[in-house]
């Protein structure tokens, strides 16, 4: 990508709206969510459910829209992947983004494809100087497609994946660097490597690329044969909410979103968690 393209598109990131404290969205609370609209600032979909969608999906993505501020975050674009960006999945996204018209859009620092096989997960990228330059290809293939802003998720990995030149806050700066893209932090996914790999985050802390932050995950996991799995079928732990409160005193922040996929609460335990979110993003001035 060309040093101009670059610099629209930090622009761009770091001039999308504020959006608050939301909710990844999921159709069975959306009954719930409805009566509660002032309690939620925003949503996030997968863009996934949405592509070759039924009338009824779109009708319920359309009546989403109309009443919240919506982000899209993408499972399947495999922006890691050495044999490039699957043209069809591509322009199944676009469309969703004209559609909705997001202020950014998300996709994980991974590849969920090799050798033209969909491996069936989110798999780690060695972090190597060749897979930022297959990063940085990608997005640019990406970004002559759609336009809105492209922010990239820091993903979970049991073990680290050999060959690496650097260090995972070292390759994610320089990715994010080599093209454009803003950050989306998942803090509990920083937790868990942390946990499962034995990382001091406080060592590390100043090494991550606050400065291109714009949106911050957050969810519960479980233990599981003695490892941490980011299962988002829990509350959010206490450590994973100090992490989130250190990252909002550190960096401004566009948008944070609790993700709940499995075992769904009560919906109010739900609001709680998006409260609590709220209420730290106004203590630091990062909204309200």
């Amino acid at each position: 990508m060309i040093a101009a393209a670059v610099v629209a598109a930090v622009a761009a990131a770091t001039e999308a709206p504020v959006l608050g404290s939301g909710i990844g969205y999921r159709p069975a609370f959306r009954a719930d969510l409805f009566a509660n609209r002032s309690r939620v600032d925003c949503l996030e979909v997968i863009a996934d459910h949405y592509f070759d969608a039924s009338p009824e999906k779109i009708a319920e993505l359309d009546l989403l829209r109309a009443h919240f501020p919506i982000v899209a975050h993408g499972l399947d674009l495999s922006i890691g992947s050495a044999e490039g960006i699957d043209c069809a999945y591509l322009e199944k996204f676009a469309r969703l983004i004209e559609r909705l018209e997001p202020p950014w859009w998300s996709e994980h620092l991974c590849f969920t494809r090799a050798g033209g096989v969909d491996i069936g997960h989110l798999a780690a990228l060695p972090y190597t100087r060749e897979a930022i330059d297959v990063v940085a290809r990608n997005v640019e293939t990406v970004q002559k497609r759609i336009s809105a802003p492209l922010i990239l998720e820091n993903i979970t990995t049991v073990v680290r994946v050999p060959g690496a030149e650097m260090d995972e806050p070292e390759f994610l700066s320089r990715v994010l660097e080599a093209t454009g893209c803003g950050w989306l932090c998942d803090v509990a996914n920083l937790y868990t490597n942390a946990v499962n790999q034995n990382i001091d985050l406080d060592a590390t802390f100043e090494r991550w690329p606050w400065n291109r932050l714009v949106q911050i995950h957050y969810a519960g996991g479980r233990w599981r044969d003695g490892v941490l799995i980011d299962s988002h079928d829990s509350p959010t732990s206490e450590a994973v909410w100090a992490l989130y409160d250190r990252v909002i005193a550190r960096a401004p922040v566009k948008g944070v979103i609790l993700e709940r996929d499995e075992r769904l609460p009560r919906f109010a335990e739900l609001l709680d968690e998006v409260a609590h979110a709220r209420a730290t993003l106004r203590e630091c001035g990062r909204w309200g």
